[in-house]
């Protein structure tokens, strides 16, 4: 089957910063939406998307913490949003189209990471349900706000993806809760979340992307103990980094969100998912880290996660279209 997956030669790499992606592009005018705005790389994307010229909405869990940490940034608005619980996500979108304005960029950066076994809504496993089912509902909510002829949505994945295709059986891990798998699930969606959304907006002039940002030591570790990330060879018995080089800072950690919402290189393009700054290649099949899986760019799975998604919420922006 042939691919979309494969490098455009974009200039930047996986050391490149927001600064450098966002050299000469202006985005006066521009209005953004980036979930988790104001914590780790969310905070570095409104802090870049701000400076190049766009307003940004940072709908947050925690709003006054929010508020403090976005204090002294242009062209920044708070609201409330729990991508957990969907009534939270109805209200904000609800306040949002009240307003009349619409979205140019939509940045799906929020989430958790490998947390205790968590029940949310009506028993959803928790990561599942935050990284994709809360932003799946955002999106389609907020579809008749988000500007047809180029608007770009951006949902932030991982690699962590290679840890779990779609468990179609058992997505809220009734069974067996293994903490990295369900994260691995959960970004499995997010890379096919932005596959389908791509197929069903791009006649409207909407595409989307998906993207691993790069290993990036932020507040999405904070459930993991000092001994975790000590097994895991980040950090030694004192919490220092053990190759500070294998990390990006957050600045770089950002870059790649950024370039998919904006790049011009992008053009005509969706549905792909990224990494240091250009189009991944497909993982390599001795297992390697780098590149996409093909279990997280197959459209019928895409298709798939879709409908579940929206039988799941109850919502469904194209159900006359899909």
């Amino acid at each position: 089957m042939s691919t979309a997956q494969h490098s455009i030669g974009s200039g930047f790499g996986a050391r490149s910063t927001t600064k450098d992606v966002l050299k000469g592009i202006d985005l006066s005018g521009k209005l953004a939406l980036v979930t988790g705005g104001y914590s780790g790389l969310g905070l570095e994307t409104t802090r870049a998307l701000t400076e190049a010229g766009a307003r940004v909405i940072v709908p947050a869990r925690r709003r006054a913490a929010a508020e403090e940490a976005l204090a002294g940034l242009d062209r920044v608005e708070v609201d409330e949003l729990d991508l957990a619980d969907l009534e939270s996500v109805r209200a904000f979108a609800e306040r949002f189209l009240a307003s009349g304005r619409t979205l140019d960029l939509v940045i799906g950066n929020a989430g958790v990471m490998a947390c205790p076994e968590t029940r949310v809504g009506p028993g959803w496993e928790a990561q599942f349900a935050t990284n994709h089912l809360g932003h799946y509902a955002l999106v389609n909510r907020l579809w008749p706000a988000i500007e047809p002829g180029g608007a770009r949505v951006v949902s932030v994945s991982s690699a962590g993806h290679h840890g779990s295709p779609i468990r179609w059986d058992d997505p809220h891990w009734k069974r067996g809760y293994d903490k990295w798998e369900a994260y691995g699930q959960a970004k499995t969606a997010n890379v096919l979340f932005a596959v389908h959304l791509d197929r069903l907006g791009r006649d409207h002039g909407v595409r989307a992307f998906s993207l691993h940002p790069g290993g990036i030591l932020t507040p999405l570790q904070r459930h993991l103990t000092r001994e975790e990330m000590i097994e895991r060879g980040w950090v030694d018995e004192t919490g220092a980094l053990v190759d500070p080089g294998a990390f990006k800072t957050p600045e770089q950690g950002a870059a790649t969100q950024v370039w998919a919402a904006t790049s011009p290189r992008l053009i005509g393009m969706g549905g792909v998912y990224c990494e240091d700054c250009d189009i991944a290649e497909p993982a390599p099949v001795d297992g390697g880290r780098g590149g996409v899986k093909d279990w997280a760019t197959d459209p019928e799975q895409a298709a798939r996660l879709w409908e579940l998604s929206a039988d799941l919420t109850g919502v469904d922006a194209f159900a006359d279209r899909s």
